[in-house]
């Protein structure tokens, strides 16, 4: 298995949020990327600018941070050419490594937008580099710049920022200082949701357990479904005593503490989150926690009560 490292440029609209196309409303302009093998050794190589055909001009932010003009990018291939050489490029047994979870969603609703060949019929499994790098150097989910890391891993910065080849390069660097334990806790890309119960994401990583649901018609539908509310132990499925009941504190987010005779306290935490199709879908979490941590959960639960006193 290789590592496809990869980094996107893209373009919006120059005149303002009326002339945005909600089909593609980020244009990619250029596509960077460096394939590493198995062993974490730089392999290939790929770098090409693609010919925008919606927005013709640069958007004037975009400009100043990658440096790019139209008279550059006229040249170019379009998305679709250039997209078929990126997958070549890619061959067949390759997991793909981002900075960030971005990337992977424009790239696919641009090869939507241009009628080409989904990537994937599922979730993608993934590598989120700025993730796992926050998760090595300070224990937590935390969103630094790509120079921020690069600085902190020491690693000589001898080409530019801010151009896709460039930043797939230096994201290279950075998941070749990670440990190898991390490069283990892979993220999923939900552009394409589970469509079957049987096809929905359970998976069991060292610290925690997480499971991503297929699409639901509406929240109400999502939060009848027994295993979206199953708050027993992920890790040996014997029956628990709740501590705290799920309950939310801005509707999107839910929490419970489930206490196992075995494993101690857990706690679920439940996101809704509406997919590109429209429907609603569930990422959720469980972990063993602290007693520290329970009584954080009761702090959110109690402030949430006053404030419904409050209303």
């Amino acid at each position: 298995m290789n590592y496809i490292v990869f980094d996107l440029e893209w373009n919006q609209s120059a005149s303002g949020k009326r002339f945005v196309n909600k089909k593609i409303p980020f244009e990619i302009i250029e596509i960077g990327a460096v394939k590493l093998n198995r062993n974490m050794k730089e392999i290939d190589r790929f770098n090409e600018l693609v010919r925008p055909k919606v927005y013709k001009n640069i958007n004037k932010i975009t400009g100043n941070i990658v440096h790019l003009d139209m008279n550059q990018l006229k040249n170019a291939r379009p998305f679709s050419k250039v997209m078929e050489s990126f997958l070549d490029f890619c061959g067949k047994d390759y997991v793909f490594c981002t900075w960030g979870n971005l990337d992977l969603i424009e790239l696919q609703r641009n090869m939507k937008f241009y009628s080409m060949p989904s990537l994937s019929q599922k979730p993608i499994k993934f590598l989120d580099v700025q993730k796992l790098f926050a998760l090595q150097f300070e224990g937590e989910k935390s969103q630094h710049t790509l120079e921020y890391a690069v600085d902190v891993c020491g690693i000589y910065k001898d080409i530019p920022f801010h151009r896709a080849f460039a930043d797939a390069y230096y994201t290279a660097k950075v998941l070749k200082y990670l440990k190898p334990e991390y490069r283990e806790k892979y993220s999923f890309d939900t552009y394409v949701l589970p469509k079957e119960k049987k096809e929905e994401i359970r998976i069991l990583f060292e610290d925690y357990y997480k499971y991503i649901s297929r699409g639901f018609e509406s929240k109400a539908k999502a939060l009848e479904d027994k295993e979206v509310l199953y708050s027993g132990c992920y890790l040996c499925k014997r029956p628990v005593s709740r501590k705290i009941p799920w309950f939310t504190n801005n509707n999107k987010h839910y929490y419970c503490v489930s206490y196992c005779r075995k494993h101690g306290l857990i706690k679920g935490k439940i996101r809704l989150r509406k997919a590109e199709n429209g429907k609603i879908y569930v990422i959720k979490t469980m972990k063993q926690i602290s007693e520290e941590q329970k009584n954080e959960i009761v702090q959110k639960q109690d402030k949430m009560k006053k404030q419904a006193q409050a209303d």
